[in-house]
Parts: C-alpha cells; sequence; structure tokens
C-alpha cells in the first residue's frame, strides 16, 4: 500500500502542538492594515485553535 502525502497547501498553513490540537493564523492580517481598525486588528491578533469537526478532516490532510 502507498504511503499518504502530506498536502502541502494545508501543512502551510496549519501546525500541530505537543497536545496534538492544531493551530492556524487568522484571515485578513495580512496588508490594507489602514482601512483596519485598531479593534479589528487587535481581534485577529495571534493564532486559533481549529474547531473538533474540522480537526479530523485536516489530519488526514497532514498524514497524522
Amino acid at each position: 500500500m502507498p504511503k499518504q502525502k502530506t498536502h502541502k497547501g494545508t501543512a502551510k498553513r496549519v501546525r500541530v502542538t505537543g497536545s496534538g490540537k492544531l493551530v492556524r493564523e487568522r484571515s485578513n492580517r495580512q496588508h490594507k492594515f489602514e482601512y483596519k481598525t485598531s479593534k479589528r486588528k487587535r481581534r485577529l491578533d495571534g493564532i486559533e485553535v481549529l474547531s473538533p469537526a474540522d480537526t479530523k478532516r485536516i489530519k488526514k490532510l497532514l498524514a497524522k
């Protein structure tokens, strides 16, 4: 049986923490900050844990 390949597009966007959770960066944090409010930019800071509903599907793409 051939091995499951990692989906490289997903691997660039999601990483697995030590406890096995999946984390990702929030969207809308790349450019055009002039028209985004400070409140909105702060809210989008940091990383977000993926929901349990998505975790199984995404782990399959990551070959984990």
